[in-house]
């Protein structure tokens, strides 16, 4: 049987994807001064262009110069300037695929010690156990809250296609703030955008509607949804089915799937649910499940670093396959599959007992092997995880003096 992986994939919008293997969102947490894309950024993403990829989404990028999920996060609101936004761009087309950029809020996800606001669907604080303190106390939106954040979506996402990007991909999953609010763990509210899934799904749509009317109709317009929280009461595939049928008729290129939050961190290889795959797509039983019914073309992230398993996944009636952690260690594994080669080695694995900290040091380790590749080097996947962690927390340090300086600067110039 020929393999699809090596098919283009002409979306809604008219972009045509000349394969489907995407590199899928993962925080890189690497700006530089002024919380802007820097050589590091480029050198990254121009290495994973040259890798085969038909698409390369951006990690996080956040419409809110005052809520970064981590102190190197990139900012793209009205005031940034644009070159080093399409530096970046060239940079992710420079292979000859397409490049998204990831745009977001992260809501109530927010470190303790950042500054900024903390804000959520309401006053409902993330549950780590021990580790709860590590995260702000958040406030619930005011309307006037919520209509402000609608609005930097749209302005992001014009933004970013007049820095060159091919499309944006809207995050409403992992816990951060539409995800939030599509949540009835955290969603309490009892006005418009709380209570029945049509209401928690209201800021979502809202964002939406504003991130496709600020934009050509030709540039893709994308949303990551949890295809499950993988807590009890909380967004299941039954509401992922449901939302994914309210996108449809609003211009949404694809829905990319994929599961958990910073509670229940199944988006790193540790489902808290028994109907996931251990070890590989690990969300691909509930994607198999949603394919059936979705109108919209579906990408699966999630474990996946093998051919045969990729191959798997678009068996299955899944459009595109996405992926992270692989390409963070092998950064031309689509061109390896193309040659009938895999990869050489695998990322060290985490088998710390305390999930909070095995994920914080998961993340450290894929980040490690990312600044890396940027600087030309070669990933090192057996770097021990806690070594990858007490580096990664320095770094981030360094950042978050940077970041307080700068949007003390930023806010007193306003």
């Amino acid at each position: 049987m020929t393999s699809e992986l090596f098919a283009p994939l002409s979306l809604r919008s008219g972009h045509v994807l000349n394969n489907r293997i995407a590199k899928a969102a993962m925080e890189e947490n690497m700006a530089g001064v002024g919380q802007l894309p820097d050589k590091e950024l480029f050198g990254l993403y121009r290495r994973w262009a040259a890798g085969g990829t038909g698409l390369l989404i951006t990690g996080n990028v956040m419409v809110h110069a005052e809520a970064l999920t981590g102190p190197g996060g990139v900012v793209l609101d009205e005031a940034a300037p644009l070159e080093p936004f399409a530096e970046w761009a060239r940079a992710g087309k420079s292979g000859g695929g397409a490049i998204w950029m990831q745009i977001n809020h992260p809501g109530r996800q927010i470190g303790s010690d950042m500054p900024g606001v903390v804000w959520g669907p309401s006053a409902v604080a993330v549950d780590l156990g021990k580790h709860s303190s590590r995260f702000g106390r958040p406030v619930a939106m005011t309307p006037e809250q919520i209509q402000a954040t609608v609005t930097r979506y749209a302005v992001t996402a014009r933004r970013a296609e007049q820095a060159g990007f091919d499309g944006v991909e809207v995050h409403a999953a992992h816990g951060y703030l539409l995800s939030q609010f599509l949540s009835p763990l955290v969603n309490k509210r009892t006005d418009r955008w709380g209570g029945s899934l049509e209401n928690r799904a209201r800021m979502l749509l809202d964002v939406v509607r504003a991130v496709r009317a600020a934009v050509s109709p030709s540039f893709a317009v994308a949303v990551k949804l949890n295809s499950a929280d993988f807590q009890r009461g909380g967004f299941d595939a039954d509401d992922a089915r449901q939302v994914i049928a309210m996108l449809a008729p609003l211009g949404v290129d694809l829905v990319e799937l994929s599961g958990g939050s910073y509670e229940s961190p199944a988006m790193s290889g540790r489902p808290a649910d028994e109907r996931t795959q251990a070890r590989e797509a690990y969300f691909l039983d509930l994607a198999k499940d949603l394919v059936t019914t979705s109108p919209l073309p579906l990408m699966l992230t999630g474990g996946i670093t093998r051919r045969h398993t990729a191959e798997r996944v678009l068996d299955s009636g899944v459009a595109i396959i996405g992926m992270g952690t692989a390409l963070a260690v092998t950064p031309d594994l689509p061109d390896r599959w193309r040659q009938g080669r895999e990869a050489d080695e695998r990322l060290r694995p985490v088998t710390w007992s305390d999930k909070a900290l095995a994920s914080a040091a998961g993340m450290a380790q894929v980040r490690h092997q990312m600044r890396r590749i940027a600087r030309g080097s070669r990933p090192t996947p057996g770097t021990h995880p806690a070594f990858a962690l007490i580096s990664e927390q320095r770094k981030q340090r360094r950042a978050l003096r940077r970041y307080r300086a700068w949007l003390s600067a930023s806010q007193g110039a306003a």
